[in-house]
């Protein structure tokens, strides 16, 4: 089999944060509640712990947003920020080094302010510490000097809402995810919410998309709306080049289709994955290990990046002896499945995701 390169930074169809998507996704997003699409369950929920907080002029109780990447967990916490009317300091879990970082952010907000950090699963365990008690008595312990010297003194802190973002809720302590009174889970979404979204883009960046482009685009896009915004802008270039700058059906049809984006948002990448379970290990079950050196790339790339969807939508299985490619794969790729003695009962053992 030729070696190849996958270029797992460029795809299309990853939802994760990447640098073309800054200005984009700034100008896109909803600022406030009633413009913000989907999540209804969520959102509703939402809305009265706001409208409760703000009758009782009280701080928002601890918040934790939950879910895959691009769903609009950050673009959640700023509109509830707006909607409280309090300021939003932004971070991340890996820009907080040390127990001083968190410190200073902590001292530098107003009451009722709002502290929102991304990725939070990946605070280190001496950042996470000194959090406990900021979350839960609104202040801070800090240790002065070392040694028989050292002193703790105890530093009030403003009232604040901690709005916590994760793509991955178990990998959070239990002292930490239980001081959260909120805990949201953000869904993926449905075509019909996504061909929404979808047409608002279009108006705001001034491109002209039609009602069976957009739910074309919507159909492709993994329930993601990052990467339905992403896949808009460059379907415009096809539409501007060979179509008279209308995205329409057919135009998104020819230009996902050149993009190698299948009709249920599947990427070469993704199905060279099944093709390799399928193909060369009978279906599977295949180790991640064996699975990542067969296609050239880290196991670690291949657990972040394909297997999540591949897994949701039921194309693939895991059980306890590796990688199993389903009833469903093989259909979609045209391949008839072969009749092997326990397979189905393997199916039965997958994994929960």
């Amino acid at each position: 089999m030729p070696d190849m390169e996958l270029d797992f930074e460029n795809r299309m169809v990853d939802p994760e944060y990447s640098a073309g998507d800054v200005e984009t996704e700034y100008s896109l997003r909803p600022k406030t509640m009633d413009a913000y699409i989907g999540q209804v369950k969520a959102k509703e929920n939402l809305s009265v712990f706001i409208e409760a907080a703000k009758m009782r002029g009280e701080c928002l109780d601890h918040v934790l947003l939950y879910g895959p990447p691009g769903l609009g967990k950050t673009t959640l916490s700023n509109i509830i920020a707006n909607e409280l009317n309090v300021n939003i300091r932004t971070t991340s879990g890996p820009a907080i080094e040390k127990p001083g970082d968190l410190a200073a952010l902590l001292t530098n907000l107003a009451e009722n302010d709002i502290l929102f950090i991304d990725e939070i699963h990946r605070l280190s365990r001496a950042v996470e510490e000194v959090l406990y008690p900021a979350m839960e008595d609104y202040a801070l312990d800090i240790i002065i000097g070392k040694g028989p010297s050292a002193r703790s003194i105890r530093i009030d802190l403003p009232r604040f809402t901690l709005v916590g973002a994760t793509t991955r809720a178990g990998q959070l302590t239990a002292p930490l995810r239980d001081r959260f009174g909120v805990v949201l889970r953000l869904e993926l979404y449905t075509t019909e919410e996504l061909t929404t979204i979808i047409r608002n883009s279009a108006r705001i960046l001034d491109i002209e998309c039609d009602e069976k482009g957009a739910v074309e685009l919507a159909a492709r896009s993994r329930g993601t709306p990052r990467i339905a915004n992403r896949l808009l802008k460059r379907v415009r270039d096809f539409a501007q080049v060979i179509g008279d700058g209308v995205i329409t059906r057919d135009i998104a049809d020819t230009a996902l289709d050149r993009l190698e984006i299948d009709a249920l948002g599947l990427d070469s990448i993704d199905r060279r994955m099944l093709e390799m379970i399928i193909k060369s290990y009978g279906g599977g079950p295949v180790g991640l290990e064996t699975l990542a050196s067969a296609i050239g790339e880290e196991a670690v790339t291949l657990e972040d990046v394909c297997e999540p969807f591949l897994m949701q939508i039921g194309f693939l299985g895991k059980t306890p002896r590796g990688r199993v490619a389903t009833r469903q794969a093989y259909a979609h790729l045209g391949l008839s499945m072969p009749e092997k003695p326990g397979f189905d009962q393997m199916r039965l053992e997958t994994e929960p995701l």
